[in-house]
């Protein structure tokens, strides 16, 4: 394990000085400063361009998931880079420059021992151990990396995070297209056309996977699923936060849905978009509706819907979590704490597929 730098302490002092100058936004706010980035507009996605960084937007991550082993005993792992422009001016001669911020964050959750460990880590890029590649899928924050290797028949992301109490390296493969999200990849999140990012999805992916906490090592299998997400604004107004959900399905199939919050926890946006394992839509735009079927509260003292159920036209799913405690504290780089964990899909009894619930703004409304 590469030892951490004497500097990291005042590095993440730094970036959340930096964060705090520069970046917390509401929809209030979002409003009066998007102007300073380009809007997010129809086009088509060109690869593998457009699996590379796009610096000129203000927020853009790349969010992999994964569950590896089975049942109860199973172990499911996230890796996200966040990248982020500030408003200082590009011109700016300066290496010191705060224009571009890196984020990254990364958690494992053990089933059968109710363990949840994470790490985040934030700071300027540099081009060379923070790094974004704006052609391909590149990301680097010292020895933490996610990249994309082409093979002759398939796909596959490489990655690695450590921190003191574990680490893991991955390879996710696959051999299905890209999934556009919205319309050929513009994805609204809100009625008004700004308010809308580009969004793709690789899922499912082949994992496998090498786990080490403490002195225990794991080799496992599984699948996993990665989000590449950019705009200069998600927020509408009256907004607190989003729910999402991205399941991969146990016949082959994906489901995606999300909604955007007010403060009485009423969905102001919602989506849903479930496809069969070929990739073709099956239950795309349909009547959908969120609702907790349990309540659970953190040591930060923010209750969460959790277990949550998805009513997807006449249909009741329920998303019940690998285990409860899966809340992130990222106070240390984004700000805030979120619940961020691994679900099961059920249908009654019935198991239908497994992936990752992300629940935002429910102790104060997201600032990005």
């Amino acid at each position: 394990m590469t030892p951490r730098p004497p500097n990291r302490r005042y590095a993440f002092k730094t970036a959340v000085s930096l964060l705090a100058g520069f970046l917390p936004w509401s929809a209030d706010t979002a409003r009066a400063e998007t102007p300073f980035y380009p809007t997010v507009k129809p086009r088509r996605l060109v690869f593998p361009r457009d699996y590379g960084a796009h610096p000129e937007y203000r927020t853009e991550w790349w969010y992999l998931t994964g569950w590896l082993g089975q049942g109860q005993s199973a172990v499911s792992f996230q890796l996200t880079f966040f990248r982020s422009r500030t408003q200082h001016a590009p011109e700016n001669p300066s290496r010191l420059a705060p224009s571009q911020l890196l984020f990254a964050h990364a958690a494992i959750a053990m089933g059968q021992e109710n363990v949840f460990v994470h790490a985040n880590r934030a700071g300027r890029l540099n081009g060379s151990s923070l790094h974004a590649d704006t052609s391909d899928t590149d990301l680097r924050f010292e020895d933490w990396f996610l990249r994309r290797i082409q093979g002759h028949a398939s796909e596959a992301y490489e990655g690695h995070f450590s921190d003191k109490d574990f680490s893991l390296s991955f390879e996710a493969r696959t051999n299905q297209k890209v999934i556009l999200r919205g319309r050929d990849g513009f994805s609204q999140k809100g009625p008004s056309p700004e308010q809308a990012s580009h969004y793709y999805s690789r899922a499912p992916l082949s994992v496998n996977g090498n786990v080490q906490r403490g002195k225990q090592k794991k080799t496992l299998q599984g699948q996993a699923w990665l989000d590449h997400e950019w705009s200069s604004q998600l927020l509408m107004p009256g907004a607190v936060g989003w729910d999402w959900v991205g399941i991969n399905l146990l016949d082959g199939g994906t489901l995606m849905a999300f909604r955007i919050r007010n403060n009485q926890s009423e969905s102001i946006y919602a989506h849903v978009d479930m496809r069969d394992r070929e990739g073709r839509p099956t239950k795309d735009g349909e009547p959908l509706r969120w609702q907790a079927s349990g309540s659970w509260r953190s040591k930060s003292l923010i209750d969460y819907p959790i277990p949550m159920d998805l009513v997807i036209g006449a249909e009741l799913y329920r998303l019940v979590p690998l285990m409860m405690a899966q809340e992130v504290d990222a106070r240390a780089s984004t700000g805030g704490f979120y619940w961020e964990g691994a679900v099961s899909l059920m249908k009654g009894e019935r198991l239908l597929g497994r992936g990752f619930l992300e629940l935002t703004g429910y102790g104060t409304p997201l600032q990005l």
